[in-house]
């Protein structure tokens, strides 16, 4: 056993090498683990230890505090009093007694198997082809013919004490092999190195995936029925479908949406066998607890109307959700948590694609990465055998473990705005700015939209790709804001929140405002604001989840200031749509509301557009001290930023006010001028 900075560095590099590649294991999926000798820092002696990846760790990201740290000595102590396979859930808890300090990481379930086999580096992935064999019908016959016995069966076991016991006694008494093939879950190896260990697991992969593409046949999914639907006609289908299905998806408990349209998806789903193998469900159990048992599967053409494809979906939701339910019954016991939902992870759209949903994008995404995986899975199984999933009742152990349960339990809180889809107009600069962030700060996915395409983009890619995505929309055209929403509905599933913010202002006396002044800005904002709620209610009332649209319209459009003629009105027209849609779209759960800030200079991107020279041209004062003329006007005397604007929003859509619709918030830090009357 080598020192130990370098075993933990080796397995750090190793990992993030193996985790790269969802084809060698899946998100958060697998574990790896070294061995060495470290000085006990109480005796002064010696002491082996195990480092392995904790429960929930991530190997292409993992670090060392992802990494559990036990003493072998201990660990392997707990093999004589090992209680057996009816209460072996108990040695997870027993772990926490062989910590090596503070431990790291939580340990994970595979914690045994690492510790018992008694090699110095051990890897445990879930790739692709080792799966396909796994989940063959004739998986032990397929694993001795392509492996010999340099690499073993071990039948299926749900992961746990006993099947590290399993894998340490075919280790041990077959010293010629490098690893073994767990039916239906996937593979383990080992190595004296870790760079051994990491080449071992990559032969079993490679020898794996050149068997199956050799002697695999060339139509495992069945005879081909129809060829997906063009691009941008499945995509608008998509974006059409979008926000009934996340609705559908939210029935227990709201969910964010995913779509993908990749091949491997579209060519699953184009053939015959697809009804039938996806009713198998996935069978590795890293699949199923973020796919669920199994998917719903819209049994018709691409080419079916819309309206039948939008009412078969209903149908079939009602169906999936009788049939979990009546799965949940099947195998519970008295002791099981209880059902923490009926509705589907992952909805299968022939032609079009794939929707898959979780409490964020990131859950949801995986989820999607995880049923391609199991794809994967089902054309290697079906190319040189038959696909043969384990079976429900081990699937419902799984899925229902109390272990899982625990895992669950421990997760902290959801923010405020969790599950929840923004979508902020002029969001690459200023206000919107300001809000998207803040909304994203607290648990909102964020629609970027700006007409300026590199902004919005700048301000996404400071969010993240699995928080914000950037959209271009010119809110004055309605092609434009209906893609817009339709890309929000893609990237996330559909829309919650809108805020229109997209605004400017020219400051002209009334006789100097031009007929193009007052269009320009009664189109971006009147017109702007009303296509967007338009555009965005149309996709919240087919979610059925209710919503919220909160207008950024301001102080000037109760206050009558001068030359600003065109904003004013402009301005004004918005307050006017608060109500207006607040007594049209409270039936729906939507409710509208509205912020009028006043004075924003400092961050403002209209006042650094011009408008900031132009009012302090009218008010004789320097613009560099405009901020501070505007706050010593107001009743609290404190200048207003666009942070304060973007709290206002987060107050009216946190839940807190849940039953305020129809209302205007100041945020001019006192006008008594423009206090509502």
């Amino acid at each position: 056993m080598g020192r130990v900075n370098d075993q933990v560095q080796d397995l750090l590099a190793r990992s993030h090498e193996l985790g790269a590649d969802p084809a060698t294991t899946n998100y958060a999926g697998g574990n790896t683990s070294a061995k060495g000798v470290e000085t006990d820092p109480v005796t002064g002696a010696p002491v082996e230890l195990l480092w392995v990846k904790g429960s929930g760790g991530d190997l292409g990201t993992l670090t060392e505090r992802g990494l559990a740290v036990l003493r072998l000595d201990r660990l392997r102590a707990l093999v004589d009093v090992y209680p057996g396979v009816e209460r072996e859930d108990e040695m997870v808890a027993a772990f926490d007694y062989c910590l090596h300090g503070k431990g790291g990481a939580a340990p994970s379930i595979d914690t045994a198997m690492h510790g018992l086999v008694e090699a110095a580096h051990v890897d445990h992935l879930h790739p692709d082809a080792g799966i396909a064999l796994a989940a063959a019908a004739d998986g032990e016959a397929l694993t001795k013919e392509v492996f010999g016995d340099r690499v073993l069966w071990v039948p299926w076991r749900r992961p746990g004490f006993q099947l590290g016991l399993d894998i340490a006694a075919i280790a041990r008494e077959n010293p010629q092999a490098i690893g073994v093939v767990l039916g239906g879950h996937g593979i383990t190896a080992w190595g004296a190195t870790s760079a051994q260990c990491q080449e071992r697991s990559q032969e079993i992969i490679r020898r794996a995936t050149e068997f199956l593409a050799a002697r695999g046949r060339p139509d495992p999914f069945g005879a081909k029925l129809h060829d997906p639907l063009p691009v941008a006609e499945r995509r608008a289908r998509a974006a059409a479908l979008a926000p009934l299905l996340r609705g559908l998806a939210s029935a227990d408990r709201p969910q964010v949406g995913h779509f993908t349209d990749a091949d491997v998806v579209l060519d699953f789903l184009a053939h015959a066998e697809h009804p039938r193998l996806a009713a198998l469900g996935t069978s590795c159990p890293d699949h199923f607890l973020r796919t669920k048992v199994r998917p719903m599967v819209l049994d018709l053409p691409p080419t079916a109307p819309l309206e039948e494809v939008t009412a078969r979906l209903r149908e079939l939701h009602e169906a999936y959700r009788e049939d979990y339910r009546a799965y949940y019954e099947r195998n519970a016991s008295p002791d099981s948590p209880p059902m923490r939902g009926a509705d589907p992870a992952i909805v299968l759209v022939p032609g079009v694609g794939m929707f898959s949903y979780g409490k964020d994008k990131q859950t949801a995404r995986v989820a999607g990465e995880f049923y391609v995986n199991a794809i994967n899975v089902m054309r290697g199984a079906e190319s040189v055998s038959r696909y043969a999933p384990i079976d429900e009742a081990e699937k419902f152990r799984i899925e229902y473990w109390a272990l899982e349960e625990a895992k669950l339990q421990r997760m902290p809180a959801p923010k405020p705005l969790a599950t929840r889809v923004a979508f902020v107009t002029g969001a690459g600069s200023g206000i919107g700015k300001a809000i998207a962030r803040r909304l994203a700060a607290e648990g909102a996915c964020v629609v970027v939209a700006d007409v300026d395409a590199d902004a919005a983009k700048a301000v996404a890619d400071e969010l993240g790709a699995d928080t914000a995505v950037a959209v271009v929309a010119d809110v004055t055209d309605e092609e434009a804001v209906t893609s817009a929403v339709g890309e929000a509905c893609l990237a996330f599933g559909g829309v919650d929140l809108v805020v229109n913010n997209a605004g400017l202002s020219i400051s002209k006396p009334l006789l100097e405002t031009t007929a193009r002044d007052w269009d320009l800005q009664h189109d971006v904002m009147a017109r702007g604001s009303f296509l967007v709620a338009k555009a965005a209610a149309k996709a919240m009332i087919e979610q059925g989840m209710g919503g919220d649209i909160v207008y950024i319209a301001s102080k000037n459009s109760v206050f009558a200031g001068p030359n600003n003629v065109a904003y004013g009105a402009a301005k004004a027209d918005q307050a006017h749509q608060v109500r207006l849609l607040a007594a049209e779209l409270g039936g729906h759960g939507i409710r509208v509301n509205g912020v009028n800030p006043d004075g924003v200079v400092r961050g403002s991107g209209i006042f650094a557009g011009g408008w900031g020279a132009q009012r302090a041209a009218v008010y004789g004062v320097p613009e560099q001290e405009l901020g501070a003329f505007y706050a010593q006007r107001t009743l609290l005397k404190r200048e207003v930023l666009p942070e304060h604007v973007a709290n206002a929003v987060f107050a009216l859509t946190a839940g807190e006010l849940s039953h305020t619709t129809g209302a205007h918030i100041p945020v001019d830090a006192g006008v008594a001028a423009a206090f509502l009357r």
